[in-house]
């Protein structure tokens, strides 16, 4: 049960808002960030950064139906980038 509801609630928080500009996308992982660029750019979405986890870039998508099509180009699931930033940092705190 513990398991369970540690899984459930990371889901919930970490998921993207509807209608939010910008979402971190979950590809393959065994993807390369090429491969993710590019079905990125087959969805009309805007690479505004990466994160640590190569297969993962930080989108910009399309005002219609971006988030449906980048389910279409291979994403398994879109994030709230700032909590992936907070959970995936490459950068050391200061």
């Amino acid at each position: 049960l513990l398991i369970a509801s540690f899984i459930g609630i990371a889901a919930l928080s970490l998921q993207a808002r509807p209608g939010a500009e910008v979402v971190a996308v979950a590809f393959p992982v065994w993807w390369d960030s090429q491969q993710a660029f590019q079905a990125a750019a087959s969805a009309n979405a805007a690479v505004v950064r990466t994160t640590a986890v190569p297969s993962s870039p930080a989108v910009r998508p399309d005002a219609t139906e971006g988030l449906s099509r980048l389910h279409e180009a291979g994403a398994w699931f879109a994030l709230d980038p700032q909590a992936v930033a907070a959970c995936f940092s490459t950068r050391a705190a200061s």
